[in-house]
């Protein structure tokens, strides 16, 4: 008898369990309002707006081929049924099909990386071409955003086995890893100068771990193995569990020099309950060790949000399971970022600066009412997929 993620939260965590079936009845609820039928995409946002008599609108906004594609990559774990219900009457597959007859059109190496990503996981026959679009895209020796750079390699990771991808693989890997500065386990937000300010260079978000942790993770599974790369995952991921706040925030922006936290703020939803443990369950899967004790903290934040009970702060739920959503994140309301764009220049001189006043200036007391179709994505990727335990 084989046990899944759920299963194993289960013995673990009855109520969490339960929380994470919601979010899952969520996830399946949500989706099918986001779908942009004649499109066949997905919108860029959804933005929830309350009326005096406590009902919401719900307000549709732009559109998102890269979160259509992280769509297809979760939705194909359920049932073909299920799939049909949540891709406008389409399998993974087919949906994916959709995406790769538009990657000639597509400019952006995330979102063609992700539909490649997508072509390989759905066993989709155009994977070569989607492989060939991404190379296109993939200027050899210019940097890359580190999000987008681990794509690709998540990418290569999938197609293994189907496509040669073994010269590529091995430079996207090599990548990643050359990133990193100095002895940090943690990554930077571009793998080369040139695309983020020099002085907000050292500023890395949350994305720009999970992303490697999780493509250098999946590298390591899919071939006979890289040690390297596994023990670079595997440092990253302890780095940040380390660091994880006591309500279980996964935190926002890092040192990437360093490995500390810059600022804690926004925390998000979906990195609650569905980008950390994707990304560390996938290490988990590829023989690395078990941070299951930290997702379970990240996910218990879901339902007991402690900036929301501090004096003054307005408590609501961030599921609103009628609705079909998860509001974004928890924030401090500071005027455009401003105690993240100060702490980014303070500790570009002064590493361990803190500005400890600006806490108790902007409280993050505030809910972003906002739910995106990726943050669904990953949640089913996340708790549906991955290698029978």
């Amino acid at each position: 008898m084989t046990t899944t993620r759920l299963d194993a939260l289960a013995a673990a965590d009855r109520s969490l369990h339960a929380l994470a079936e919601r979010l899952l009845a969520v996830a399946e609820a949500g989706l099918p309002g986001m779908y942009v039928p004649g499109g066949d995409t997905y919108v860029f946002t959804r933005v929830g707006t309350a009326a005096a008599d406590g009902s919401w609108r719900l307000e549709q906004r732009g559109t998102s081929t890269r979160y259509a594609a992280i769509t297809a990559l979760g939705a194909r774990y359920l049932p073909e049924e299920r799939q049909r219900a949540v891709l406008g009457g389409h399998t993974a597959e087919e949906f994916t099909g959709l995406l790769v007859q538009r990657l000639p059109a597509v400019r952006n190496l995330g979102d063609a990386a992700l539909i490649a990503w997508a072509a390989a996981e759905t066993g989709h026959p155009k994977l070569s071409d989607a492989l060939e679009r991404v190379a296109a895209l993939d200027e050899a020796g210019k940097a890359q955003y580190t999000v987008e750079a681990a794509w690709v390699l998540s990418a290569l990771a999938a197609a293994r086995g189907t496509v040669d991808v073994e010269k590529r693989l091995s430079a996207a890997r090599d990548r990643l890893l050359a990133a990193r500065i100095g002895t940090s386990p943690l990554f930077p937000h571009a793998t080369g100068p040139g695309l983020v300010p020099w002085y907000r260079s050292h500023v890395a978000c949350f994305a720009d771990q999970t992303y490697p942790l999780q493509a250098l993770a999946r590298a390591h599974a899919s071939g006979g193995g890289d040690p390297e790369a596994l023990a670079a995952s595997e440092a990253c991921a302890a780095r940040i569990c380390a660091l994880q706040g006591d309500g279980g925030q996964w935190w926002w922006h890092y040192d990437a020099r360093r490995a500390g936290v810059i600022e804690g703020y926004p925390v998000y939803s979906v990195h609650q309950h569905a980008m950390a443990p994707t990304a560390l369950f996938d290490l988990a899967d590829a023989g690395g060790r078990d941070f299951s004790a930290a997702i379970r903290r990240g996910l218990r934040w879901m339902t007991q949000v402690p900036e929301l009970a501090e004096p003054g702060a307005v408590a609501e739920p961030l599921i609103l399971d009628e609705l079909g959503v998860t509001w974004r994140k928890v924030y401090r309301g500071d005027p455009k970022k401003a105690v993240r764009a100060a702490r980014g220049l303070t500790t570009r001189v002064v590493p361990k600066a803190r500005l400890t006043p600006l806490d108790r200036v902007f409280r993050p007391a505030a809910v972003d009412r906002e739910c995106r179709p990726y943050e669904f994505g990953w949640m089913l990727h996340a708790w549906l997929g991955g290698a029978p335990r």
